[in-house]
């Protein structure tokens, strides 16, 4: 032996430990790439369900609120669905117009007289498409995309034959 050369016998003392280390090291960056797509598919999905829940309750509390005699209507304006909610301020007639236009939420809240019209208003929040029917005092909000759900509320008013 010139004394440059290792032993087989201590080769292999070095050689299965670093092999080893290796599957260690790839094992863990296996572990953190799974981890993190896991992570974005939880995160997705919350948001998207949190993008509906918000719609959801904006609009049954902006009901609620509007919730009198012939208040709540469902029109149409050019193609999209319009939940018009009136209310009368100082013997002015005001009109909410909630609607889903280029994926998001709108609203547009105007003097009745005033001419705007749904390019006017304000948009609330972006979220999945959100249809919306009325029959017999009941409003069926329904969200379509990988979240979506649907909300029934019941209109408690119904003017003269609630007295």
């Amino acid at each position: 032996m010139t004394g440059k050369e290792i032993p087989k016998s201590r080769l292999g003392t070095i050689v299965f430990p670093l092999l080893l280390f290796l599957v260690f090291v790839m094992c863990a960056l296996f572990l953190i790439l799974i981890g993190g797509r896991v992570y974005e598919n939880i995160n997705k999905r919350s948001e998207l369900a949190y993008q509906k829940d918000i719609a959801f309750s904006y609009i049954a509390n902006k009901v609620r609120q509007a919730d009198e005699a012939g208040a709540v209507s469902l029109t149409e304006d050019g193609g999209v669905q319009v939940l018009q909610l009136k209310q009368t301020i100082d013997n002015t007639v005001y009109m909410t117009q909630i609607y889903y236009r280029d994926g998001s939420l709108w609203e547009l809240f105007a003097d009745q007289s005033s001419g705007l019209s749904i390019h006017d208003g304000n948009q609330v929040l972006e979220c999945g498409k959100i249809t919306m029917d009325l029959k017999d005092d009941l409003l069926h909000i329904k969200s379509d995309g990988e979240a979506g759900g649907q909300l029934f509320i019941s209109l408690r008013s119904g003017g003269a034959a609630d007295e």
